[in-house]
């Protein structure tokens, strides 16, 4: 009898529709990947004909690729928090790498966060954010949460630089690049972070999840195993396709104030154009066999058909396009990035066909997409902080038209919006740039000027913000903090080199007596420029490379502070008068 009423009441809640309800609430896994630094030189973009990227290419042959996918910022900071928060630059006001985002938004709910609240469980490992886990998101995290270091032990040479001489104060400690004669488990970094990845994927897990997977390369410093610069015989590596000499001879005076940073020249200085190639091509392909092992583990583990995939990088990166080294332009070579997804077809209710494999979207999307596709593929709230349109219509359709859309730069005014075969570049002067990707994809002609094309470029300046958050100031706490040198002798000073535009200065002096800021001149003279008072802060301005001495009122020698190559503090200890 018992029996007989339990099948008729499995009848009666399977015509009730109750039973499908419940097979609904199964949530799917989502594996979130990101590569760093890593612009459009993969085998499926053909970005350079000689990188080697076999895992990327049969992802993106497995779902979607987006061939017109464009970061929020080319600055890994403002686009990882924008992703991660779902919020606009725009609106947020975090813009640079400088800011920090939980000093900006500190209640924002980040995609992990939201999904633990939703009932899953969020985990991870590598760089997701701006070198910090946010340990308040994840349930758990290697390296430990707790210790807001998300990168593993990283081997590295001994002596640096190797290849890139330092060129001045103003030149960042990680340019440099060269084979290390390891393996690759022996090198760490990225190896850990994918065994600790792939480890998870091998398992079944009583909770759904959301698993983040941070690669780090192509990220500087371009120091890979040996073998994975082999692949790139010196004598026959090619330059930038998109590389042309007098590139910037039609672009507005604040676009070449943002192409020029020394690099570049210093690298052909230097000899090591073809170098840094190699080394930026070696650290895709090492890159790319790491992601090869992540997606091994998938497709031989629990959870190949119950799990999302999503592979996305920050940002692009110039190796001499537009005469520029690095990010933070509003050129295609910048704001172009990977974007793949794959749905497992019977997983999420919004596309129960799953993603076609092999299928392309030249649509405009931008990452800042991301968070609402998830939260809608996954069946989540969308949270009302979401900036973006989810990219779902695209994934069922990829003919599906969608808006452009914009990459911010750090000034907070000036932006590119990539369109549909289109680009246009406004600066925060008026500055203007136009360029017919279709004809023209790696933007050397500028038609801002050009008559004919005026309407194409009125359409795209429409999707231009009409106001822009104000970009809040850093608080000195969070400021990284000058060496203090303690010392009465003025012979022990340093020599400055300083080179470069003035940056924001903040000295703290914690000790009981008032204090003189001097700069030392070349010549080891001191030029008083401030007094800051005992247990107090003073603001000014320096250059780096600047030398700054610290005296008494009485003009009796404490102590100095060199600057780095970026805006910084100086904290005056409280024994410094001693």
């Amino acid at each position: 009898m018992k029996i007989k009423f339990r099948k008729l009441l499995i009848l009666m809640l399977a015509a009730s529709g109750v039973l499908g309800a419940q097979a609904e609430e199964t949530k799917p896994n989502v594996l979130f990947i990101a590569l760093d630094d890593l612009n459009d030189w993969i085998g499926c973009l053909g970005g350079h004909p000689q990188t080697i990227t076999p895992n990327m290419d049969r992802l993106a042959a497995s779902g979607v690729l987006f061939t017109n996918a464009h970061c929020v910022a080319p600055a890994c900071n403002a686009s990882r928090s924008a992703i991660f928060t779902g919020q606009s630059p725009h609106r947020s006001g975090i813009y640079s790498n400088a800011q920090v985002m939980r000093d900006v938004l500190p209640d924002a709910t980040l995609i992990p966060k939201h999904f633990t609240d939703h009932g899953y469980w969020s985990t991870g490992s590598g760089k997701m954010l701006h070198y910090v886990t946010d340990a308040r998101s994840w349930n758990d995290y290697f390296p430990p949460k707790e210790t807001e270091m998300p990168l593993p032990k990283t081997l590295y040479p001994e002596k640096r630089p190797v290849s890139l001489p330092v060129g001045g104060p103003w030149q960042y400690v990680e340019t440099d690049w060269g084979p290390l004669e390891t393996s690759d488990k022996d090198f760490g970094g990225d190896y850990s972070v994918t065994e600790f990845v792939g480890n998870y994927l091998k398992k079944e897990h009583d909770k759904p999840f959301f698993l983040a997977c941070g690669i780090y390369r192509p990220h500087e410093p371009w120091f890979v195993p040996a073998k994975y610069f082999e692949k790139f015989p010196l004598d026959s590596i090619q330059l930038p396709p998109g590389y042309r000499k007098d590139d910037l001879d039609d672009v507005p005076a604040l676009g070449k104030r943002f192409a020029h940073n020394r690099y570049f020249d210093h690298i052909q200085k230097e000899k090591q154009w073809k170098q840094a190639v190699q080394g930026y091509l070696a650290s895709i392909y090492f890159a790319d066999t790491m992601l090869g092992r992540v997606l091994d583990a998938l497709e031989e583990g629990p959870n190949k058909n119950n799990t999302i995939v999503v592979l996305w990088s920050d940002h692009g990166w110039h190796l001499g396009e537009k005469q520029h080294w690095q990010k933070y332009t509003a050129w295609r070579a910048c704001t172009r990035v990977p974007l793949m997804v794959k749905v497992p077809e019977k997983l999420s209710s919004k596309l129960p066909k799953g993603t076609t494999p092999g299928t392309v979207c030249e649509q405009p999307v931008s990452l800042l997409s991301l968070y609402p596709t998830l939260t809608e593929l996954c069946g989540l709230p969308t949270p009302d902080a979401c900036d973006a349109p989810s990219i779902v219509p695209q994934l069922l359709d990829a003919n599906t038209s969608s808006d452009p859309v914009p990459t911010f730069l750090e000034d907070a005014a000036s932006l590119g919006v990539s369109g549909k075969g289109w680009r246009y570049i406004s600066y925060r002067d008026g500055g203007e740039e136009l360029y017919n990707i279709d004809q023209d994809p790696h933007e050397w002609t500028n038609l801002a000027k050009h008559p004919e094309h005026q309407a194409k470029l009125e359409q795209l300046k429409a999707f231009v913000p009409k106001t822009f958050a104000p970009k809040p100031k850093v608080k000195v706490k969070d400021l990284p903090s000058m060496r203090w040198k303690k010392t009465s002798d003025p012979t022990k000073i340093l020599k400055p080199n300083a080179d470069g535009s003035n940056v924001r200065l903040v000295f703290v002096n914690q000790s009981p007596v008032n204090a003189k800021i001097h700069e030392v001149s070349a010549e080891m003279e001191l030029t008083e420029k401030a007094l800051v008072k005992a247990e107090s802060e003073v603001e000014i301005k320096g250059r780096p490379g600047s030398v700054w001495a610290i005296t008494k009122e009485s003009g009796e020698l404490m102590g100095y502070f060199k600057l780095g190559d970026r805006m910084a503090k100086g904290v005056i200890p409280k024994n410094a008068a001693e």
